[in-house]
C-alpha cells in the first residue's frame, strides 16, 4: 500500500489502541481531575427493605433503585458491593469502595470521618417488641435482653443513655436486622432498636406479630457515605439527588416500597 494509506492506518490504529485502553478505568478530565467510569458501592446487602436479594437472588431496595438512578444521571457504571457493616468505614478508607449507600445515618460521630451528600431519607428509630409484651416504653426495658445491629443508629440511641442501656440484662448486636428480628420472634430476645422505616416493612412482608413503640428517639436523616477528599464528587451526587426529588423520582421509589414518601 502506499505511505498515505498507510499512515492513515496507523493513526486510526493509534486512536482505537487509545480508546479500548480507557474503557474499564478512570478517565483524566480537563485540569487533571479523574472522571470515574464506575462507583462501587458498599452496603448491607441483608437490610430490607434498603438493599436485599430477593427469591430469584436479584439485589433489590429502595436505596438499590436510587443508587442506580443516580448513577445513570451521573453516566457512571455501579458495582454494588457486600460490606461488613461494622467496617464501613475502614472500607470506604481502603478504597475497597467508593460509596457507602445503605441507609447511613447522618451523624456527629460519622462525619468526622465520612463526607456525606445531602439526606435524601428520614426515619426515626423505634422500639420492636411481641405483641404480647409487656414492654410499653424504656423504663420496661430493665432486666431485659436488647438487639440492635452492630455500628446502627440503634446502637448509637442506645450508647446516648449509658443508664437505661447498663439496666439491660445484655445487649446483643447483630451483624443485620433480620436475625435480629427472627430472634425477637422466638423468643431469644426481648426487643429490637431499629429503624421505625425497616421494621414496619419486615412486619408487612412477613406477617409478623410484632407491636412498635415510639419511645422518642430522634429522626436522623441519611444520606451517602464519601471519602472526604471526594468533594467534586459529592457536589455531583447532591445535584442529581436534588434532582430526583425534585421531578419526584425519590418520591416514586419511596411509594414502592415503604407506601410513604419518607424522601427530604
Amino acid at each position: 500500500m502506499g505511505w498515505k494509506r498507510y499512515a492513515a492506518f496507523a493513526v486510526v490504529g493509534v486512536v482505537l489502541a487509545g480508546v479500548l485502553a480507557g474503557c474499564g478505568q478512570d478517565k483524566t478530565a480537563a485540569g487533571g481531575q479523574q472522571k470515574r467510569a464506575k462507583i462501587v458501592i458498599g452496603l448491607d446487602d441483608n437490610f430490607p427493605p434498603f438493599g436485599f436479594h430477593d427469591e430469584s437472588g436479584e439485589l433489590v431496595g429502595f436505596d438499590i433503585d436510587m443508587a442506580k438512578e443516580a448513577s445513570r444521571r451521573l453516566g457512571m457504571e455501579v458495582e454494588f458491593k457486600s460490606i461488613d457493616w461494622d467496617s464501613k468505614e475502614a472500607e470506604l478508607k481502603s478504597k475497597n469502595i467508593d460509596a457507602i449507600w445503605s441507609s447511613l445515618s447522618i451523624t456527629p460521630d460519622r462525619e468526622k470521618n465520612i463526607l456525606f451528600s445531602r439526606a435524601y431519607e428520614n426515619g426515626p428509630q423505634i422500639l420492636l417488641v411481641r405483641s404480647d409484651s409487656t414492654i410499653r416504653g424504656k423504663a420496661d426495658l430493665a432486666g431485659k435482653i436488647v438487639g440492635t445491629q452492630q455500628g446502627s443508629t440503634g446502637l448509637e440511641a442506645i450508647d446516648a443513655e449509658p443508664e437505661l442501656k447498663n439496666s439491660f440484662k445484655e445487649l446483643k448486636q447483630y451483624s443485620d436486622n433480620v436475625t435480629s428480628f427472627m430472634d425477637l420472634e422466638v423468643g431469644r430476645i426481648d426487643a429490637v432498636v431499629v429503624a421505625k422505616t425497616t421494621a414496619g416493612y419486615f412486619m408487612k412482608k412477613n406477617k409478623a406479630d410484632f407491636r412498635i413503640i415510639d419511645v422518642g428517639y430522634p429522626a436522623v436523616p441519611s444520606g451517602v457515605g464519601l471519602r472526604k477528599e471526594d468533594t467534586a464528587l459529592k457536589e455531583k451526587l447532591d445535584r442529581v439527588l436534588e434532582e430526583m426529588h425534585s421531578d419526584g423520582t425519590a418520591q416514586k421509589f419511596s411509594e414502592k416500597w415503604f407506601g410513604m414518601d419518607i424522601t427530604v
